[in-house]
C-alpha cells in the first residue's frame, strides 16, 4: 500500500504467483471511507444500545406483570374478606333481632327473689310436687341455642348453651333448694338447684348470683344474671338438668319460647 500526497493507493499481492492489483483512492475517497466507517460504528452502537434497552424493558414488563398478578390476588382476597365481614354483620344483626332490646326484658310473671336471707322452707314444704320438676324455660326470653346436649363421647356437652345479652334474668326451672353457689374455671359463676326426686339443675357462666346456699326458691324465681364468666367467649347461659347425677336433654323437659 502506497500513500501519495494526492490520495491513497492500496496494492493486493497474492500469496502464489499471480498478478498484483492495486486500487487508488483519492483524498476525498479516503475521507468518505473514514466517514462511512464512523457512521457504521455509530449505527452499530445505536443498534446494540437499543437492543439492550428493549431487553431491559421486556424484563421490566415481566416484573410489572408479576406485580399486577399479585395485586389482583390481594384484591380478590380483600373482596372475599369484605363479603365474609358482611355475612358476619348480617348474622350479628339477626342475633340482635332474636334477642330484642339490649336491656333484659321483664316477663309479665317475673318476680324477684325476696330480699331477706335464706328462707326456712325445705323442698316440698308448702310446694306442690309438679312445681318442683324443672320444666320451665330458665330465662325470661327465648335466647338462641348455640349448643345442644352432646353425650357419650370425648368432649361431651351435658346441657344447653343459650346465647343472651349480659345481665339477662336467669330463672329457676322449678321450685327447689339452692344446693351450691360458686365459681369454676369452666362453668364460671354458677348455681346448682336441688328439686328433689333426684332432679338437679345447673346454671353456669352467670355474672351475678342473687341467691345463697340453702335458700328455697320458687319456680321461675330469678336466681342470677347472665354473663360470660369461666370458659366462655360471649354472654350465654349454660343450663343442665341432672337425674341421679346423669345429664338429661333439657329440651326433653323444657320448651324454648317461640
Amino acid at each position: 500500500m502506497k500513500r501519495r500526497s494526492s490520495g491513497l493507493t492500496v496494492v493486493f499481492l497474492p500469496d502464489e504467483s499471480g498478478e498484483s492489483r492495486s486500487f487508488r483512492l483519492s483524498a476525498r475517497g479516503v475521507r468518505v471511507a473514514v466517514l462511512g466507517g464512523i457512521v457504521a460504528l455509530v449505527i452499530g452502537g445505536v443498534i446494540v444500545t437499543s437492543w439492550w434497552y428493549l431487553a431491559f424493558q421486556t424484563a421490566r414488563s415481566w416484573q410489572l406483570q408479576v406485580t399486577v398478578d399479585s395485586l389482583e390476588e390481594e384484591r380478590v382476597q380483600i373482596l372475599t374478606l369484605a363479603d365474609e365481614l358482611t355475612r358476619v354483620e348480617e348474622e350479628y344483626e339477626h342475633l340482635r333481632s332474636l334477642f330484642g332490646a339490649t336491656e333484659a326484658p321483664i316477663a309479665p310473671d317475673l318476680w324477684l327473689p325476696p330480699s331477706g336471707l335464706p328462707g326456712s322452707r325445705s323442698v316440698g314444704q308448702g310446694v306442690e310436687t309438679n312445681e318442683q320438676l324443672p320444666t320451665s324455660w330458665p330465662l325470661t326470653e327465648a335466647g338462641y341455642i348455640t349448643q345442644s346436649l352432646v353425650s357419650g363421647e370425648a368432649g361431651d356437652h351435658p346441657g344447653l348453651d343459650i346465647a343472651i345479652p349480659t345481665d339477662s334474668y336467669i330463672r329457676a326451672a322449678g321450685a327447689g333448694r339452692v344446693l351450691r353457689v360458686g365459681e369454676d374455671p369452666i362453668y364460671g359463676v354458677f348455681v346448682v338447684l336441688d328439686h328433689g326426686a333426684g332432679y338437679q339443675t345447673v346454671y353456669g357462666h352467670a355474672s351475678t348470683i342473687l341467691v345463697q346456699r340453702g335458700q328455697t326458691v320458687r319456680r321461675e324465681e330469678v336466681i342470677a344474671l347472665s354473663g360470660s364468666t369461666g370458659q366462655s367467649t360471649a354472654a350465654h347461659l349454660h343450663f343442665e338438668i341432672l337425674l341421679e347425677g346423669f345429664p338429661l336433654d333439657p329440651l326433653s323437659m323444657v320448651e324454648q319460647p317461640s
